[in-house]
């Protein structure tokens, strides 16, 4: 059969092929975008790519889609109409900036907490960040709050840096790859290419997932947890081990703090912390002689067990005790909990057994001398082939945090943290937390048009860092860094509007959003949160939050709520910067950054964010942005991107630095820095010498390696806190005998869940909750061919995913009489949704599941009003509240875990009734919102070749 309106292969598509980076998802791939006649033809992988290596998934390739997508703003807009109605009127940039200019001024004058800045899945925070503090409000932070903050936290706070972004398995040397929970839309091609080689390896792969879908289709075994039971799991794998002494001592006594002393003084401010020379030092009990030294000291060989007398006639026991103590309880035991978590002891119990085998009968070695921070010498690196990768599933639950951090206990015992076939860090990581800021919350100086004193975001050391005032209330709207949230390091987004609407702490008079479609899919109680952004004050007439600015490159949901809407370009049109401040490419082993740069120009009224954002710090003349005589310092963002220094000869970029482009890492501006990026395929790698390739947290010529680049001013190892001391102080204060005393109302759920050593508790809402009226955990997945809710409005992808069915477990549906295509109502203590449903045995017994962020409000995002995603599509979000359920006190504690304000979207518990009336669809349903601005009609169908413009 002969297709002639096909090209055919050899001829060219493109006049000029132009890298860059992809922005369809967070993974950074690098790709070739072809280009003819001036428009996007083709997008492929490149496959020069240290990231991707040609490999490019669905939403890549349907990156055309996304630049010509009908659902692209095009112009500054104002609202004319009331909130919600999509009643906009299309301005110049001049009118749209100095009405931003005016409401930010007025702010900045009279009071800067009063504007609320948070930024979505933006890839420029380090530029965001440092303009809200220069800007003076304590109120700026990220998406990760509802993200992924307990992975971060846990991560950093327990071994110098965590999943994903900071560090990836050694997947040419792993013999064991264990995941949990994974969502299969993040970094989808490094995974697929690193399971590729484990499968090819030989190696097994272990999935833990309530669903089995993606990634866990292919794993050699599928342990259906239910949900939030993870560190249960964990735990009773530690238990295991420990019972088997099937531990790696040596690593623990080298790089853990598992031998430092816990002062045993109950009743006392100093009770479970670590006993400390005189410099501050924690100490150890040497077994030679008998006695407490500073940890550390050369030749000591430290004890792990025992209770010893220090010098002031108090007693101490080395953390190792303590947690060999807490978890060889027989309550951790598999059969203690198989009924909790739905797994059976035996299964557990083989898992415990597989990871001992293959972390100590199958150790390998690299012959590779390295020398320690200790100054020891080092023949060979000897790994542990054990390698573990976590996201989403494990974070996004109230218990989340201490679940990560069991994880992270669990690698630490078996010594599989940046060794050979273990887990690997990625520069700039591992940091201690000493390493990392405080969080900063007030000016300067005091008054107004003043910069905060330091970054928003940092890590508390203990309650003295929190951000509140003298009488305990908090700095930040969200709450962040106070008693409800003390280690919540990428703030707490999700309850910015709820806070700013209830005026608690205070009332906010701007909220400028970035990407953050908080009117749909990116909050907790949508319709609420709908109600809270249409809400007025019924004395004044005044809307509660009175001014709402965003920026977005598409008609979301969240347009329609906006009062003045600054149109941003697609990825395609825009400098990025991927950056070492922020996060970067790196891979084990090599320093990896990136950019974006416009490879076609806009052909509507838009301009890139984060230029507008420059903009307006200029026009509101912040320290930083402008110079003595009040004069702009940067003209855009490329400009921003080349010429800005966060220290001396610290950029954004670590490529190609120097008046010359021939220093690395630190060095001064090059003019042409992003021209060599781009003749460079559009990032920058520099390889790690093999010498400093592993067990980076202790490796001196890494930790040189790592000063020279400029990720630190001195070197910055890293002991493994197994036992975690911050936490303890916190308890401390709940008790009452240490300053600041934490208030009656949160002493309870402090002392409950912040335990020095990994805990697991009972995820808040299905403890608060009748689980026998509500008996089915209810979660979402990310499917590979979507990345929140951009790709689902993609003409391509929505052919792959046009709408979500509920997936329900076969023996419920038998349960409820239930076939393919049947309607149900969903039922929390929340609020009720109306789904279709589809039969599956591929899932957890007790849980149902669906797509996360397919359902779309009716006429958001150009789609049809009819469109399926619209009319059978559904949130979940629905049926989450910011808040749970009421205390018997009547107090309603946020939706969050309580260490890091995690967002806790999966902890949902439903029933399910068979819907027997009709229409056959969706609900609940809202008012279509008209679409902003003067529009065309859209055609009926998007070709390719064909695109849509106006």
């Amino acid at each position: 059969m002969k297709f002639d309106s096909q090209a055919a292969l050899s001829q060219p598509i493109a006049d000029e092929v132009r890298k860059t980076t992809c922005y369809m998802c967070a993974c950074r791939c690098g790709i070739d975008v072809h280009i003819k006649d001036g428009k996007i033809r083709y997008i492929e992988g490149n496959r020069d790519h240290p990231v991707n290596k040609g490999v490019l998934c669905a939403k890549g390739s349907a990156g055309i889609m996304q630049h010509y997508a009908p659902a692209r703003l095009r112009a500054p807009l104002k609202r004319v109409g009331p909130r919600g109605s999509g009643e906009f009127q299309e301005i110049s940039w001049d009118e749209a900036l100095e009405m931003a200019t005016g409401w930010l001024g007025k702010v900045r004058e009279d009071d800067p907490k009063k504007l609320a800045f948070f930024t979505g899945r933006d890839q420029s925070q380090s530029l965001t960040g440092f303009w809200a503090q220069q800007f003076g409000t304590p109120n700026y932070a990220a998406h990760g709050g509802f993200c992924s903050v307990n992975m971060a936290a846990a991560g950093i706070m327990t071994i110098g840096g965590a999943f994903w972004e900071f560090g990836a398995p050694d997947w040419e040397r792993t013999k064991l790859f264990i995941m949990f929970g994974v969502a299969e839309d993040h970094d989808s091609n490094p995974l697929k290419i690193g399971i590729s080689k484990v499968k090819k390896n030989g190696a097994r792969f272990v999935s833990v997932n309530p669903v089995r879908t993606g990634y866990s289709a292919i794993a050699d075994n599928w342990i259906g947890i239910r949900p939030g039971t993870d560190g249960l799991l964990i735990l009773a794998v530690v238990h295991e081990l420990l019972k088997a002494r099937k531990i790696d001592v040596d690593y623990l006594m080298r790089y853990s703090n598992a031998p430092w002393l816990v002062i045993d003084a109950p009743g006392s401010a100093d009770h479970g912390l670590f006993a400390r020379d005189a410099d501050g030092t924690p100490l150890v009990f040497e077994t030679v002689t008998e006695r407490p030294v500073p940890s550390g000291m050369k030749g000591a060989r430290p004890a792990l067990s025992g209770r010893y007398e220090l010098e002031d006639g108090r007693y101490a026991t080395p953390s190792f005790a303590l947690l060999a103590e807490k978890y060889l309880d027989p309550k951790y035991a598999p059969e203690a909990v198989a009924g909790e978590t739905g797994i059976s002891a035996d299964t557990i119990r083989g898992l415990a057994s597989e990871i001992a085998r293959v972390a100590f009968d199958e150790a390998i070695t690299i012959d590779q001398p390295w020398t320690d921070m200790h100054g020891e010498h080092h023949e060979s690196y000897v790994g542990r082939p054990v390698s573990f990768h976590a996201m989403r599933g494990l974070s996004a639950h109230s218990n989340g945090f201490q679940t990560t951090r069991a994880l992270h206990m669990l690698q630490v015992l078996i010594g599989a943290v940046d060794c050979p076939g273990g887990f690997r860090f990625e520069p700039p990581y591992p940091k201690p937390v000493e390493a990392h800021p405080t969080p900063h919350g007030r000016a300067e100086h005091f008054g107004s048009n003043t910069p905060l004193s330091g970054p928003h975001l940092g890590f508390p050391r203990g309650p003295e860092d929190m951000l509140i005032d003298a009488n305990g209330k908090p700095s930040r709207i969200d709450k962040a860094f106070s008693w409800d949230a003390p280690f919540a390091v990428h703030g707490a987004m999700h309850m910015v509007i709820a806070n700013a609407h209830a005026g608690d702490p205070y009332p906010v008079d701007v909220l400028f959003l970035y990407m953050a479609n908080m009117a749909w899919n990116s909050s907790m109680n949508t319709a609420g949160v709908i109600k809270m952004l249409e809400d007025k004050d019924p004395e004044t007439g005044d809307y509660r939050i009175p001014k709402i600015i965003y920026s977005d490159a598409y008609a979301s949901e969240m347009v329609a709520y906006a009062d003045l809407v600054l149109p941003d370009t697609t990825y395609l049109e825009r400098h990025d910067c991927i950056s070492m401040l922020d996060r970067p490419i790196s891979e084990p082993d090599a320093v990896q950054d990136a950019i974006r740069w416009p490879v076609v120009e806009p052909d509507r009224d838009v301009r890139g964010f984060q230029s507008v954002l420059l903009d307006l710090a200029g026009r509101l003349r912040l320290n930083g942005f402008v110079d003595h005589r009040g004069q702009a310092l940067y003209k855009d963002y490329a400009d921003y991107i080349v010429r800005h220094e966060r220290r001396p000869g610290i950029g954004p970029l670590a490529g190609f630095r120097g008046a010359d482009g021939t220093r690395v890492g630190r060095g001064a501006a090059n003019p042409d820095q992003l021209k060599r990026y781009i003749e460079n395929g559009s990032f920058f790698s520099a390889h790690i010498p093999l010498e400093a390739q592993f067990f980076k947290h202790a490796n001196r010529d890494y930790q040189d390696f790592a000063v020279k680049m400029g990720f630190f001013d001195k070197p910055q190892p890293v002991t493994f806190q197994l036992y975690q001391e911050a936490l303890q102080k916190f308890r401390l204060s709940a008790e009452g005998v240490r300053e600041p005393v934490a208030p009656e109302t949160h002493r309870e759920r402090i002392a409950q869940t912040f335990s020095p050593l990994p805990e697991w508790y009972r995820p808040f809402e299905e403890a608060a909750i009748d689980r026998n009226e509500f008996p089915l955990h209810a979660i979402t997945q990310r499917p590979m061919a979507m990345y929140h809710s951009w790709g689902s409005m993609n003409a391509w992808l929505r052919q792959i995913h046009t709408y979500n069915p509920l997936y329900v477990p076969g023996p419920v549906c038998d349960q409820h009489g239930l076939k393919d295509g049947d309607w149900i109502w969903v039922i929390s203590h929340h609020g009720r949704i109306k789904v279709e449903v589809a039969r599956s045995d591929a899932v957890n017994r007790d849980t149902i599941w669906t797509w996360n962020a397919i359902g779309k409000r009716k006429g958001a995002w150009a789609l049809d009003t009819d469109a399926p995603e619209a009319k059978k599509g559904f949130l979940m979000n629905h049926l989450i509240h910011e808040l749970l359920p009421p205390k018997k006190d009547g107090m309603r504690w946020s939706n969050s875990d309580p260490i890091t304000g995690q967002a806790a979207w999966y902890d949902l518990r439903v029933r399910i009734e068979k819907a027997e009336s009709e229409p056959r669809i969706s609900q609940p349903q809202f008012p279509a919102v008209a679409e902003p601005g003067e529009t065309a009609p859209h055609p009926d169908e998007l070709r390719y070749g064909q695109e849509w413009t106006k």
